[in-house]
């Protein structure tokens, strides 16, 4: 099971990601930032505040959004 290892809040909306397979990627994450769920996210400041919960999910706890690490993977472009 891929799992996030270690993950930073970029420029841009975007998040760079290391998965437990070595692989490093960068998940733009401006797309889903209409919908209404993420709207939260469109502050600086809250998108940056997210946290790796135990490598499955990067979560905003604050505000119940979460996206999992094979989502991440998934919309991620290599680094």
């Amino acid at each position: 099971m891929r799992t996030i290892t270690n993950v930073k809040a970029l420029s841009d909306f975007r998040l760079e990601c290391l998965f437990n397979d070595g692989s490093r990627k960068i998940a733009d994450i401006k797309p889903y930032l209409s919908a209404e769920a993420f709207k939260p996210l469109l502050d600086p400041r809250i998108f940056s505040s997210m946290l790796s919960n135990q490598g499955y999910f990067v979560e905003w706890k604050d505000y119940d959004i979460d996206l999992s690490a094979d989502t991440l993977w998934h919309i991620a472009a290599n680094a």
